[in-house]
């Protein structure tokens, strides 16, 4: 098991030199661990995705845009499922969910997690099968629990005591049974950032062991509800299993509490998602074959100790799929360049997107890497801020990368990695439309999700 903390996993002998050691060529170098797998440079120094030129999607779709390689999206998912065969693999769809990603993931034969209305309603709008579909959220409301019901969702993630009386109430006046899950924090602190650590006992998600008994014991007293397992989800951005070990063994505690004092083995177990991926040289993820072998392990050794059997598992990556498999294509309208205090300079490359298309770096102080998209170039690096174009001096997309010293207005800079969560957090500061998503594959590119115009802006101001 690799017990190395999030942000500083490297392994030293296989990373390239940092961008400020390399010749002036190396600029042009793209990192496969950074990219999707079918992204590459042409002979002029252009990048390409699924065998399309970005400066042809840049001229036909305009700019920004989060650009998606279905090859690749496809073939992450096919990893999971085959990973963690006889378990059940749920998308985490809150990490980037459309239309198309739905029918994908239906297609590739996994299931699909949810955690809103809104989600739900894109994913039944789709006709994607309800039974293999799990809700979660800690608020979830009377209608959402009502429409998961009615819609025979197979499983809710119930996350309070309040929920659980919500949802007892609409089983018993609807006649049915909803399968549900207990989601339980386990005290264990993942090495991420504390926004996206979602395991330890000061946060909003889930219930304490104690408060969990008193749930389990309180669904299986009233007997309206099919308990059917507990679920623990100890946070995003993680690098290792170490962290899932101790979480495994505090949970299957509770579920053997539970046996001892009600005579029921709760047949599922759900270890959560977050497994990390690269946004820089210095993140190293760990391989889905990996993740499946760890925990099986882990599981299989704490049941022993308590002696349990062994409970169905499932997981739910999202970062990990849809992260990778798309960059942000933008165009540069402005070049700054400034004097450092420590006597070296910056150039800050203003773009014309921003935090309004990738919150990530404000929010969570995310590390992003960046490429001249649009040809080669033959000067040195330099130290380059990309900005966004809003009024607000945290509006940062990455915050240091090495660019050629000769970037200009109309260059294409790509930035890859964004393919989780800066869609789906994506907003309308400033009155900036949202990018489109363009989907390319085999040499052909369409939108999955249409670009935002003004009069959507407006239709919505009714004055």
């Amino acid at each position: 098991m690799r017990a190395h903390e999030a942000g500083a996993m490297h392994a030293e002998a296989a990373q390239p030199a940092p961008a400020w050691l390399r010749e002036p060529e190396d600029v042009n170098i793209l990192l496969p661990q950074l990219w999707a797998k079918t992204v590459r440079r042409d002979d002029e120094g252009v990048l390409e995705v699924g065998g399309v030129p970005v400066t042809e999607l840049a001229a036909e779709f305009g700019t920004p845009a989060y650009i998606l390689d279905e090859a690749d999206f496809r073939a992450r998912l096919r990893e999971y499922r085959d990973a963690f065969t006889g378990a059940d693999v749920y998308y985490a769809g809150k990490s980037f969910l459309c239309k198309a990603v739905v029918r994908w993931v239906d297609e590739e034969g996994l299931c699909l997690d949810v955690c809103s209305g809104g989600e739900l309603a894109v994913a039944l709008s789709v006709g994607f099968p309800p039974e293999r579909m799990g809700l979660h959220g800690n608020n979830k409301s009377v209608a959402e629990l009502t429409r998961a019901v009615e819609a025979g969702v197979g499983r809710i993630v119930v996350d309070s005591g309040h929920e659980i009386d919500r949802l007892t109430a609409i089983a018993r006046e609807r006649g049915v049974r909803p399968k549900v899950l207990i989601r339980t924090k386990v005290g264990v602190e993942a090495h991420t950032h504390a926004y996206i650590a979602t395991a330890h006992e000061d946060q909003k998600f889930g219930l304490s062991l104690p408060a969990a008994a008193d749930a389990a014991r309180k669904i299986l007293t009233e007997g309206v509800l099919d308990l059917r397992g507990l679920h623990s989800h100890i946070g995003s951005q993680i690098f290792d299993t170490s962290a899932f070990e101790v979480a495994a063994r505090r949970v299957l505690g509770l579920q053997a509490e539970i046996r001892d004092e009600h005579g029921v083995e709760l047949p599922e177990l759900d270890l959560g998602g977050g497994y990390g991926m690269a946004y820089t040289t210095q993140d190293d993820p760990i391989a889905p074959a990996e993740i499946a072998d760890h925990l099986r392990k882990i599981v299989d050794h704490e049941c022993s100790a308590y002696d349990l059997a062994t409970p169905h598992l499932s997981v739910e990556p999202g970062r990990a799929i849809s992260g990778p498999s798309t960059f942000t294509l933008y165009e540069v309208g402005t070049v700054k360049h400034v004097d450092l205090d420590f006597g070296a300079s910056r150039a800050y490359v203003s773009v014309d997107g921003g935090m309004s298309d990738n919150i990530r770096t404000a929010l969570y102080d995310a590390n992003y890497s960046a490429t001249l998209a649009s040809r080669v170039s033959e000067t040195a690096p330099l130290l380059a801020r990309v900005v966004g174009k809003h009024c607000e001096a945290g509006d940062i997309v990455v915050k240091d990368e090495f660019l050629p010293a000769d970037v200009s207005p109309g260059d294409l800079i790509a930035v890859p990695g964004t393919g989780a969560y800066s869609r789906s957090m994506a907003s309308n500061y400033n009155h900036v439309p949202r990018p489109p998503v363009l989907a390319v594959h085999d040499g052909a590119a369409r939108v999955i999700v249409r670009r935002e115009t003004e009069e959507d802006l407006l239709r919505l101001d009714v004055g």
